[in-house]
């Protein structure tokens, strides 16, 4: 059995601060379409699902340039709860290290988001 887990907290002022300074491009650089039309522009929200990509890339042990920001995509699941899609080479890397089950975590204060990644699998 394979256990990974990664942990992000972000700021949410400093991600507003992105978002006030580079809105459009950003969002298009960091966010699917999917995410975008689930958050209405909430920093607040968007902050949840940076540090939930975050925490996906730290689970698979590599940085976000190894992966892109779109190949993991938090979506919501039948009770609202985040649900994890993953793409690209964020999907080869999972397939690769034997990762086939994900559960992702999102809370947030009105100043930090925060979010856990958790990965089981068996060895490839």
């Amino acid at each position: 059995m394979i256990l990974r887990t990664g942990v992000d907290l972000v700021d949410i002022h400093r991600l507003q601060e992105a978002l006030d300074e580079h809105r459009q491009r950003f969002l298009e650089r960091v966010f699917t379409p999917g995410e975008l039309g689930l958050g209405n522009g909430s920093a607040q929200f968007l902050a949840g699902r940076f540090a939930a990509k975050e925490a996906v890339s730290k689970a698979l042990g590599v940085g976000i340039g190894v992966i892109r920001w779109q190949d993991i995509e938090v979506l919501r699941g039948e009770n609202d709860e985040p649900c994890l899609r993953l793409s690209g080479e964020a999907a080869r890397l999972a397939q690769q290290m034997g990762l086939d089950t994900w559960s992702v975590s999102i809370s947030h204060s009105a100043s930090q988001a925060v979010a856990v990644a958790v990965a089981l699998g068996t060895q490839p």
